[in-house]
């Protein structure tokens, strides 16, 4: 019954459809962001030390495994 109105005046359906994104763009500008909180992800900071490892060394058997085993048990 509704369709068969619109279907009969393109024209309108077309501004109305318009005016709608119109509407709705305005009102994205107009929303509050301030109200949101921040988000923070979390972090971790590892400390170790290893006499006479390089800095390529400590990465690989450190950091990168801390990281697999973080991103692994948050899947």
């Amino acid at each position: 019954m509704i369709s068969k109105f619109f279907i009969e005046r393109p024209v309108l359906a077309n501004v109305l459809a318009i005016l709608m994104i119109l509407i709705g763009a305005v009102a994205l500008y107009a929303l509050p962001i301030a109200q949101y909180p921040d988000v923070v992800p979390p972090t971790v900071q590892v400390t170790t030390r290893y006499p006479g490892a390089s800095a390529r060394t400590l990465m690989d058997t450190v950091a990168l495994r801390s990281s697999s085993r973080s991103t692994a048990s948050r899947t």
